[in-house]
């Protein structure tokens, strides 16, 4: 008897296992997708974005550099054409300058007083798939890029609305306005992340008459910081040192040396304080927003 044996077939499977994602790529992918979902929704609600955009400097530059100098009421220069047109180009930046501060609180402070408030909806937002500190800045991101939406809207309204005989004397420095504007929208939306986890959602009315009110009237929009020298008290000149903690002053500066050949601050001060504005708003409103989470 024979014995005849079938020699074993070995086969060799080969399993390919795919690396996991890592945690910096899927956080990345995580805060462009929260940044995505803010921009789409504000697609959805342009029309309204725009009007709440054009509403305060169109009235601005509508009553001070078309209906005051139409009704013999100019402001500048004593009334002459020459001095409403001065103050015409001393205006249109400050406008540009106010509303990318005003639509970076808007976007992220009042839309945060919400999400903390009744509708709950931050708690959906901190079970992203990355760290705490991303999902609030997604809400800086977003409302950076509403602000430079903002200023490309307001600036051709500002620059145009004028009565008859008053020009605006603008002369562009792209340099400025490419590097300046972001960097400004990135300060004024890190400023409403701030304000927006400092305020309880029930006082977010108290935040406008405290803090962006004097911001606005106190940020060099109608006036410029090297023309304050005459206030002063003693030989001290208080409102020119006291406004130099506003950032909207900077902000409205570094416009005008962007835009205009008017007198300005030194752009070697205007930057440096503008990032660190940025780095200390940025900073102090992150840490807010975590105790606000984890509360």
């Amino acid at each position: 008897m024979v014995e005849t044996s079938t020699p074993a077939v070995v086969e060799r499977v080969t399993i390919s296992v795919e690396p996991r994602c890592s945690a910096f790529a899927s956080s990345r992918a995580a805060l462009a997708a929260l940044v995505r979902r803010d921009l789409v929704v504000l697609k959805k609600n342009f029309g309204e974005f725009v009007v709440r955009t054009l509403v305060q400097p169109f009235l601005l530059v509508f009553v001070f550099l078309y209906v005051f100098p139409s009704i013999g009421q100019g402001i500048g220069g004593g009334g002459s054409r020459l001095g409403e047109s001065a103050f015409a180009t001393v205006l249109v930046p400050g406008v540009v300058a106010i509303a990318v501060m005003f639509q970076g609180i808007q976007a992220v402070a009042v839309q945060m007083s919400s999400e903390f408030g009744f509708t709950r909806e931050i708690e959906d937002r901190v079970q992203a798939p990355c760290p705490i500190s991303l999902v609030a800045f997604s809400k800086v991101l977003s409302g950076a890029t509403q602000g430079l939406i903002s200023a490309l809207i307001v600036f051709p309204i500002a620059a145009v609305v004028h009565a008859r005989g008053v020009h605006a004397h603008l002369s562009f420095h792209w340099w400025v306005v490419v590097t300046l504007i972001p960097l400004a929208c990135l300060a004024m939306a890190s400023l409403g992340l701030l304000l927006g986890t400092t305020f309880e959602p029930r006082n977010i009315g108290l935040m406008f008459g405290f803090v962006v009110l004097p911001l606005t009237f106190l940020g060099g929009t109608y006036y410029q910081w090297t023309r304050l020298a005459p206030v002063h008290l003693g030989g001290f000149h208080w409102l020119q040192t006291l406004v130099l903690v506003n950032p909207l002053i900077y902000v409205a500066e570094g416009m005008r040396a962007g835009l205009t050949q008017a007198s300005h601050m030194h752009l070697y001060v205007v930057y440096p304080v503008l990032v660190g504005f940025l780095g200390a708003f940025l900073g102090l409103g992150l840490r807010n927003f975590r105790r606000r989470v984890l509360l």
